[in-house]
């Protein structure tokens, strides 16, 4: 049996065996009961800081206007 052959079978059946059940361990960790509070601080990430104002850019050494500075041509 050349390599080819022998390699072809092998993911035919276990290689293919093998992604099957990581791809259900992860979907399975994924949805697991205790990952809710995770999940769920990740999904509040971008209103965490909504009380504070925006930048407003009139700081004297604000990084905010220099990297727009050097961005501008």
């Amino acid at each position: 049996m050349d390599t080819y052959s022998l390699l072809r079978q092998f993911a035919d059946s276990w290689a293919m065996l093998f992604l099957l059940l990581f791809f259900l361990g992860v979907i399975v960790w994924a949805f697991r009961p205790g990952s809710r509070a995770g999940h769920d601080e990740c999904a509040r990430i971008p209103f965490r800081h909504e009380d504070k104002p925006a930048c407003t850019g009139k700081c004297p050494d604000c990084k905010a206007n220099a990297l727009l500075k050097e961005l501008q041509p």
